[in-house]
């Protein structure tokens, strides 16, 4: 039975652990940065690997056929360590990227290159702000002292933080009706987000394109180099599929 190992806790790569079973071994490697993750089928390895050299490590000592790199659009270390480790150890790695948010007419969208560069902007849109960039951005608006955060994530932050914000401890998928009423509420007038993509928390753009809010979109970074890339669960079963058996 083929050994694939599935790096990432999205959604995506919990739909693959399950397509990928009971034909394949599936081994799905979390970070551990949630304190309570959504588990995956197969088995589930918690933890880093010690840099491309210990992942590499890792793949010949469970004998991994196939490497799918399902992690956040925003983990590029680890899909830089991915890339290495693989490309060291001889195994087939395919990216599984879901798409990017895409504009709507009506939108107010404000593309920047980094989180820096969300936080130099900021002060020109808004003094209330919707952040959504997850705890561990959080310090690159440490210095923001006169603006407001409504932040959300899935554990508490720790410091530095906005020395003015209100934390609010959630998961998605979310709703527009919700999103709409917690912007409203909080008469927020600017929405930051990372470029990730997906279903689950796509309804808050929804919500500030309806309220007339503006929003910051955090460009995602590119995937390596010569690394084959695809949008969909499918697109990554069959690829794997074609990489056993020797296929490009």
């Amino acid at each position: 039975m083929p050994t694939v190992l599935v790096l990432g806790g999205t959604g995506e790569a919990r739909q693959l652990a399950s397509v990928l079973l009971p034909a394949h071994r599936v081994i799905s490697s979390l970070a551990g940065r949630v304190a309570d993750p959504v588990l995956p089928a197969g088995e589930v390895r918690v933890g880093g690997f010690g840099g491309p050299e210990g992942l590499a490590a890792y793949l010949a000592a469970e004998r991994i056929d196939a490497v799918v790199d399902a992690t956040h659009p925003f983990a590029a270390r680890m899909s830089a360590n991915a890339a290495a480790a693989c490309t060291a150890a001889g195994v087939p790695l395919v990216v599984l990227r879901r798409p990017g948010f895409a504009p709507r007419p009506g939108d107010a969208w404000h593309r920047v290159p980094t989180l820096d560069a969300a936080a130099a902007l900021l002060p020109s849109l808004a003094e209330r702000v919707f952040l959504t960039t997850g705890r561990q951005a959080l310090s690159r608006f440490a210095h923001l002292t006169r603006l407001w955060f409504l932040v959300r994530c899935v554990d508490p932050p720790v410091p530095p933080v906005p020395p003015r914000m209100t934390v609010l401890l959630d998961r998605g998928p979310f709703t527009v009706a919700g999103e709409t009423e917690l912007m409203r509420a909080h008469d927020i007038g600017a929405l930051v987000t990372k470029d990730s993509g997906g279903e689950m928390t796509s309804a808050k753009l929804d919500a500030a394109r309806a309220l007339g809010v503006a929003v910051v979109v955090v460009d995602r970074p590119p995937a390596p180099p010569g690394v084959p890339v695809v949008s969909t669960v499918d697109e990554a079963a069959a690829r794997v599929a074609r990489r056993l058996t020797g296929e490009n």
